[in-house]
């Protein structure tokens, strides 16, 4: 019934409207196209400036002629190739019965000229099968951009397929790029070791005079974490079920599941360091704002692994309560519960585990944890209390691996 209507609704719809998602699909392939030659072009770009001039600049051309030739460079791509915004989008130029992949170079080639009259200005990605016209660079030339599904699988090696070379190409391009700009030196990297040994000799040999200080530390350090973490899971878990687009149903909770990701995404994007600076104008120096900030950062983190893991769950025993007239929170309770508990609780234990070894970093904002001695030891040269410091986070971080790992295995 639904299927009928939803049919009957879109054949009164205008032909602009039906269109619409064929013109998203096809105009969101070419807008990926354009980036990744863009992007290409910048690359490139910067790696002659390095390399050529020893000067770091990403352009060589004005903006507006890079984005032009972008364009051009995207319409070829598509008219003599699969390109990475096509197979991305699972598309690709085929002839006019839409079973082969489009042949013929003198083809391919009056379709990208016919593009600029009949594309440029966005009508030709307007046309479609759906409204029973065509472009007239789709229409003169008899190739037209369909579905890769109906054409058959691409029988051509690697090295003739457009679009993985380029990815490729990329690839290599933005290692290159990323080396020349950070200034890798390899040379250096494999020949200065030996200038560390005296700071190495001082961290294997720790100072045990300040292991009582440490540990004492390092008990606040383990308790943060946990107190983080416990709090984190009280909100995080109920939250979870908003956070997720499969529960979702209606427009309130579709309001609602947009901005808690939102909101989510946000919080998840500001370090738990930043975070403990807030904290410590808003409550004062102390352990307590180490707790809020690690907890903040937890909620969004969990939220977002819970959240997935409901999006993932077998929908035939809920189906089969709900069937049964139960309410939603019986659906819930027994319905999706039993399939989230185990992995709630091992994401739990993970994230006690980073929480411990972010502990120790915002100690350097004045939070009395273990990595408060570390900074204050480093900045002051006494590397054998550094090395006593290290060794007591060492047997922590090594001593929580094994006991989650062991909890983690149990429960999967």
């Amino acid at each position: 019934m639904e299927e009928r209507y939803y049919a009957g609704f879109m054949s009164k719809q205008p032909a602009w409207m039906r269109s619409l998602p064929v013109l998203r699909r096809r105009l969101f392939a070419f807008v990926v196209d354009v980036l990744a030659v863009g992007y290409t072009a910048t690359i490139v770009s910067f790696c002659v400036n390095v390399l050529s001039r020893d000067f770091k600049d990403f352009v060589l051309l004005p903006w507006w002629i890079l984005l032009l030739l972008a364009v051009e460079a995207a319409v070829l791509w598509e008219s003599f190739g699969t390109s990475v915004g096509l197979k991305l989008l699972g598309l690709r130029l085929v002839d006019a019965s839409e079973r082969s992949r489009a042949r013929g170079l003198l083809a391919r080639g009056l379709r990208f000229l016919l593009w600029h009259i009949s594309a440029l200005p966005l009508i030709g990605f307007a046309f479609s099968r759906e409204t029973g016209r065509q472009a007239p660079h789709e229409r003169l030339t008899g190739l037209r951009i369909a579905d890769a599904g109906d054409v058959g699988r691409d029988l051509r090696p690697w090295y003739r397929r457009g679009w993985l070379l380029a990815t490729l190409v990329l690839t290599i391009l933005t290692l290159l790029a990323g080396a020349l700009y950070t200034e890798v030196d390899l040379v250096a990297f494999f020949t200065g070791a030996g200038k560390t040994g005296k700071w190495w000799a001082a961290l294997l040999t720790p100072d045990w005079s300040v292991f009582a200080k440490g540990f004492r530390y390092l008990i606040v350090t383990v308790f943060t974490a946990f107190l983080a973490t416990a709090f984190a899971v009280a909100v995080a878990a109920p939250l979870s079920f908003f956070a997720a687009r499969n529960l979702a149903t209606g427009v309130p909770r579709r309001i609602a599941y947009t901005l808690i990701r939102a909101v989510l995404s946000v919080v998840r994007s500001i370090e738990p360091i930043v975070w403990g600076i807030i904290f410590i104008v808003w409550v004062q120096v102390g352990a307590f704002p180490g707790i809020l900030a690690l907890f903040v950062h937890s909620v969004a983190d969990l939220t977002k692994l819970y959240s997935e893991r409901l999006e993932s769950i077998d929908q035939g025993p809920v189906e089969a309560i709900r069937a049964t007239g139960a309410r939603r929170s019986h659906v819930i309770l027994y319905g999706i519960v039993p399939q989230i508990i185990n992995p709630y609780l091992s994401f739990t234990i993970y994230r006690w585990d980073i929480n411990v070894r972010m502990a120790t970093v915002i100690g350097l904002i004045g939070v009395p944890v273990i990595g408060q001695l570390l900074y204050q030891y480093t900045q002051l040269y006494k590397f054998h209390k550094v090395g006593m410091m290290m060794l007591l986070i060492l047997a922590t971080v090594w001593l929580m691996d094994y006991l989650s790992g062991r909890l983690r295995a149990r429960l999967d």
